[in-house]
């Protein structure tokens, strides 16, 4: 099917079904992305603010073969939000449709719309004495939508999963028009296919999501951080598996953090302390959430004697107040602030087998060296296997004089994934800026089903084209 712009005549027939405050010319920052590689285009934008509404304006560009955007906090770093080329689409942007619907301290549940603020859902949940775990660098502006359309992960992941896994049902928009009403609060629903789990990471490319029943978990009585250095990749994989031993499913967070990362936030961003004197080779960030009764700075300080004794770790830093725990996480937060003020040559979000990522740094530095004098800064969340693994040039040289080998570093990299079993994409999705690296790596039959559901839900192709799958 040929698709048409959202030309003046099609937001004259949506103008004529609407409120007049849906609709709205585009503007700047609907078209624009945090990377600055794609510049969007828009017809026409709306901002709904019902379910129903939604209805209408997919109803219609399904009827006129009008390309859809759907837009939420605009934070995606691999193009998802912006279509940069083909017929203008109309742009929807769920900002309005914004409510906490309902809060179940009992069941652990609230309900949100796909607008909500991350940061306001996490304080709706802790008003209400309990706790929304996805916790991301964006969630001061990233919508839950969005989060759950590219099935966001985050730095608590090891203990609570994936948005995906925070998602009991779904409110969505198809292609059609058609509302799923799939709010469930179920726990156990073993009717039929699982379409929430279908929409969840599809990147809005098979309907739109407008609402969602999330799963809430118990606030943990005391948390704790630490900074613990270790000797290599190895240790501290060995020290993960002795953490969660000691504290099982306590440990919250487990993040591997590069002496490159930290030369970069002291070069970058000086006002932020760092935990040692002089920057360590290897370092972990553990953070753990205790119920009451037990001491998380206790158990640090015996996860800590215990990983000395059995030559894991050599150095530490356990947090002694709020103030200090959230100084330590402020350190890692601010890598990512870092490492784009220096500027990469090629970023990427990989993740591999967790016993596999010794070999794979150990790889990824001979393989990037074979293409040149680079610096990489390679940090993330080691407890699920997930690390940014970003290639910089050296020091005093800018990322634009290697923008010829930029491909070649990236194919280089995912090769490497691919060899070891893992991911090009972790948990920031395919956009537009990775589909071609889903045909290179993507199993046959898997893109194959792939393309079969587009068909199905969305036959005419108005949904995000050109997200995900490419072509689609």
């Amino acid at each position: 099917m040929t698709l048409t712009p959202a030309d003046p005549a099609f937001a004259a027939r949506l103008s004529a079904l609407l409120p007049e405050s849906v609709l709205r010319p585009p503007e700047p920052r609907y078209l624009e992305e945090p990377r600055g590689r794609y510049q969007g285009q828009a017809g026409v934008l709306a901002l709904p603010q019902t379910v129903e509404q939604v209805s209408i304006l997919l109803r219609e560009a399904n009827a006129a073969c009008v390309p859809v955007v759907p837009y939420g906090g605009g934070t995606s770093l691999v193009g998802g939000q912006v279509k940069p080329d083909g017929p203008a689409p109309l742009v929807i942007s769920l900002e309005r449709m914004s409510a906490i619907r309902a809060v179940y301290p009992q069941e652990n549940v609230l309900v949100a719309e796909a607008g909500a603020i991350l940061a306001d859902v996490q304080a709706a949940a802790q008003k209400a004495g309990r706790l929304f775990p996805l916790s991301l660098a964006a969630e001061g502006s990233a919508r839950i939508g969005g989060n759950l359309s590219t099935n966001a992960g985050g730095v608590n992941v090891l203990r609570y999963g994936n948005a995906r896994d925070l998602c009991l049902g779904l409110e969505a928009v198809l292609p059609s028009g058609e509302i799923w009403h799939g709010l469930s609060r179920l726990r156990k629903d073993n009717t039929g296919y699982d379409l929430k789990n279908l929409l969840i990471g599809a990147e809005g490319t098979l309907g739109m999501i407008t609402a969602a029943s999330l799963k809430l978990s118990p606030v943990p009585a005391g948390q704790g951080a630490a900074v613990f250095t270790v000797r290599d990749p190895e240790a501290a994989i060995a020290l993960l598996a002795l953490a969660r031993s000691q504290a099982g499913e306590a440990v919250s967070a487990f993040e591997l953090i590069h002496r490159q990362g930290l030369a970069f936030l002291a070069e970058t961003q000086p006002q932020i302390r760092q935990p040692f004197a002089e920057a360590p080779e290897w370092c972990v960030l553990i953070e753990l959430g205790l119920p009451r009764g037990l001491n998380a700075d206790e158990a640090l300080a015996d996860l800590f004697a215990a990983a000395l004794d059995a030559g894991l770790a050599a150095d530490g830093v356990i947090a002694q107040s709020e103030a200090q725990r959230q100084g330590l996480w402020a350190v890692r937060e601010h890598i990512p602030v870092a490492n784009k003020a220096v500027g990469s040559v090629s970023s990427h979000d990989i993740s591999v087998p967790i016993s596999e990522i010794p070999a794979f740094i150990e790889q990824g530095g001979k393989a990037v060296a074979a293409l040149g004098d680079f610096r990489i800064n390679c940090f993330g969340h080691l407890g699920d296997g997930n690390l940014h693994y970003n290639v910089f040039p050296p020091k005093g040289r800018s990322r634009d004089e290697f923008h010829a080998v930029r491909d070649a570093v990236k194919e280089a990299v995912h090769d490497l994934v691919h060899a070891f079993g893992g991911s090009f994409s972790a948990e920031h999705g395919v956009g537009r800026m990775k589909t071609g690296d889903l045909q290179r790596y993507g199993d046959p039959v898997k893109l194959a089903a792939m393309r079969a559901i587009k068909q199905a839900l969305d036959p005419n192709g108005i949904m995000n084209p050109g997200a995900v799958l490419a072509g689609g």
